[in-house]
C-alpha cells in the first residue's frame, strides 16, 4: 500500500501510522493507537519487573565461632528463603587472625550443606573474597 494510502487511512480511522520494520522491503507499518500501544507496553514491563522479583539473592552471613543453636536458626532462615523462590548467598566471615586457618570455613559450608542438601543445590562454588568466603545455593 502507497505511503498516502497508507496516511489516510490511519487518519480517517483517527490512529497513527507506525513504522515497525523500517529495514524490510517493503518497510512495514502498523495503523494503532500510539498512546494506548506505549501504555500497554509500559504495563507489561512492569508485570515482567513484578514477577522477576521472586528470585532475588538473600544472603545469610556466618561467623566461624558460630554456636549450634544460632546455626540452626539461620538454617531455618535459609530454608524460608528457599521456599520462596529465593536464591541464597551463604557468608563466612573470618575476622582477626582467622585468616590463618580458612579450612574451618570451608568444614563450616560443608555443615551446612550436609543441613540443607534436601533442600538446595550448589549453584556456585565456595569463593573467597577478602576476608569473606561465599557461596550461593537455590533450591531443588
Amino acid at each position: 500500500m502507497p505511503l498516502r494510502d497508507a496516511l489516510r487511512a490511519a487518519e480517517e480511522a483517527g490512529l497513527d501510522l507506525v513504522e515497525i520494520s523500517p529495514n524490510a522491503n517493503p518497510p512495514v507499518a502498523k495503523v494503532i493507537d500510539w498512546g494506548k500501544y506505549q501504555y500497554q507496553k509500559m504495563k507489561d514491563q512492569q508485570r515482567n519487573r513484578r514477577s522477576a522479583k521472586s528470585g532475588d539473592l538473600k544472603q545469610m552471613r556466618f561467623g566461624l565461632k558460630i554456636g549450634a543453636g544460632d546455626l540452626e536458626v539461620k538454617l531455618k532462615k535459609i530454608r524460608k528463603f528457599l521456599e520462596g523462590g529465593h536464591k541464597v548467598r551463604i557468608q563466612v566471615v573470618y575476622k582477626g587472625r582467622e585468616m590463618a586457618h580458612k579450612e574451618i570455613g570451608y568444614e563450616l559450608i560443608n555443615k551446612i550443606m550436609e543441613h540443607l542438601e534436601e533442600e538446595a543445590i550448589l549453584e556456585q562454588k565456595p569463593q573467597m573474597a577478602g576476608r569473606n568466603l561465599s557461596v550461593v545455593i537455590r533450591s531443588k
